[in-house]
């Protein structure tokens, strides 16, 4: 079943007072780390998977893009990145990234970020994916990192003051599939796979692999936010990069 929890209005509200609602790129904690894995966008033709707000969108533009398709499942989440959008070289489309049918070989670059753990079969993005790219092609995306999606809490362990975490719980890591999470105070659907299975699931389907990242958060966001600093005890993000291979002789 496809989720689509942001067309909720009490549910987009608080995902639009968040800081990487407001903000943008610079208030999201990973991308200091995920704009270093991205291609050269030059004269791509780009395609961002569960674009929201936009954001990686406009910057793909900025960075030189051709052309930029965004797609997302929220009607919501769309019309305010229209809002946001002053750029032909920009379309967003109304549609689920289970739904996308792209033809083959049409884009040069698919990028997506923390949406993917929201997809009941990572394997079958990665197939559509791998035939949307032109040989060569790039495909970059976040996800919430395993260890944080491994328990369906996704919270700390606290001190009797319930103030000060101890550590951060791992369990069922090994068994994939679904996790009723709570998320702005509502119950969200998120799918857990083991680190593992991201790899070999771009592997098998004719990835190279050729970055693995896990996110840990900048000086800059440390000294704005100092309670940032447990971010370091466990990753929240896991970011990859990865290329279709070239056609190979046989």
């Amino acid at each position: 079943m496809k989720q689509n929890k942001y067309d909720d209005k009490s549910f987009f509200q608080a995902y639009a007072e968040m800081d990487r609602s407001k903000q943008g790129l610079e208030g999201a904690g990973e991308w200091h780390i995920l704009k270093e894995m991205l291609p050269d966008f030059q004269g791509k033709n780009v395609l961002d998977l569960g674009c929201g707000f936009g954001w990686h969108s406009r910057y793909a533009r900025e960075k030189g893009a051709a052309s930029v398709t965004g797609t997302d499942i929220s009607e919501r989440m769309l019309a305010h990145a229209e809002e946001l959008t002053n750029d032909s070289g920009i379309v967003y489309l109304h549609q689920a990234i289970e739904d996308i049918d792209f033809s083959k070989s049409s884009m040069d670059t698919v990028i997506s970020s923390l949406a993917l753990h929201y997809i009941k079969s990572f394997s079958s993005v990665c197939e559509k994916v791998h035939t949307i790219l032109k040989p060569g092609g790039s495909f970059v995306f976040s996800v919430e990192h395993p260890i944080f999606t491994a328990r369906k809490e996704q919270d700390w362990i606290y001190d009797q003051t319930s103030k000060n975490p101890l550590y951060w719980p791992v369990d069922n890591y090994q068994i994939e599939g679904k996790r009723e999470a709570s998320f702005l105070n509502e119950t969200v659907i998120k799918y857990h796979r083991p680190m593992s299975v991201f790899m070999n699931d771009l592997i098998q389907t004719g990835f190279e692999i050729l970055r693995v990242e896990e996110s840990v958060p900048s000086k800059e966001m440390l000294e704005r936010e100092p309670a940032m600093k447990h971010e370091w005890r466990r990753p929240m993000f896991l970011m990859i990069a990865a290329e279709k291979k070239a056609k190979q002789s046989v």
